[in-house]
């Protein structure tokens, strides 16, 4: 670790549990994240200031004056402009020595198959059902870590799927990928701005923790705010035998 990396992170190094050695698997460890919209810009910033070594940031879409109201890694010069490349620029203003790739695609089970393969740590940012059942999928096949998080209105939601975590469920244990779920969007529904900040800020805190090796996930929780009465509730999970992703017959050894 240089002297500067020293100076940079040294309120993480300072704390007990992450120490030199934390700090340093963070400057190793490569997050990929799914959305660079209301929850990948906080998720964005809060792992380029605390020194992840690769970040990959994924998103097809472009910056709206919409966006703006919410989407804090964007700016009004930048509308116009992909979301990767925007939120990648935000990123290497605070902090240079962060390796960003921004790529510009809507990620297909091959392609994300390829691209968490290659993460140490997985953020769900999206804001669509089947692209977060695509991402636990992928992430349960490849055994790798992921913090999946939501914000409707004025309702949020956030859990990690943690597949080396025996007995512990999967993002489709909770909710049925078959089920006839019927998307509901910021731009018909709208969103209360903080809470997107809220979520993507605990999404990488717990990214943080997973590749640091500090505290408990919320593997097997679903952590749950409502945000009229600022009202967190917690909600135990267990895996479900005969998911179709994560079950038993679904399992690699069962294969």
């Amino acid at each position: 670790m240089t002297d500067d990396q020293l100076l940079r992170y040294s309120r993480h190094i300072l704390l007990d549990e992450v120490g030199i050695e934390g700090q340093e698997r963070i400057l190793a460890a490569h997050a990929l994240v799914i959305g660079a919209g209301g929850l990948g810009s906080p998720v964005a910033l809060y792992l380029g200031s605390a020194g992840m070594g690769r970040i990959t940031l994924v998103d097809h879409d472009v910056v709206d004056l919409t966006n703006l109201q919410r989407q804090i890694a964007h700016t009004t010069a930048r509308v116009g402009q992909p979301k990767v490349a925007s939120a990648a620029q935000a990123v290497q203003a605070i902090n240079p020595g962060v390796q960003v790739t921004a790529l510009q695609e809507r990620a297909d089970a091959q392609r994300l198959h390829t691209l968490v393969q290659e993460a140490t740590v997985v953020l769900d940012c999206s804001d669509n059902y089947a692209t977060r059942q695509a991402v636990n999928a992928a992430c349960v096949r490849l055994g790798k870590p992921l913090v999946a998080g939501a914000v409707i209105r004025f309702d949020a939601q956030i859990t990690v799927i943690d597949p080396r975590e025996p007995g512990t469920p999967c993002y489709a244990c909770l909710f049925d990928p078959a089920a006839q779920f019927e998307e509901v969007a910021c731009s018909t529904m709208g969103v209360f701005a903080p809470l997107v900040g809220v979520v993507g800020a605990l999404q990488a805190a717990e990214a943080l923790k997973l590749v640091a090796g500090v505290g408990t996930s919320l593997a097997g929780r679903l952590l749950m705010l409502d945000g009229r009465s600022m009202e967190w509730s917690s909600l135990r999970t267990a895996r479900n035998p005969g998911c179709p992703v994560c079950g038993m017959a679904h399992t690699p050894s069962a294969r």
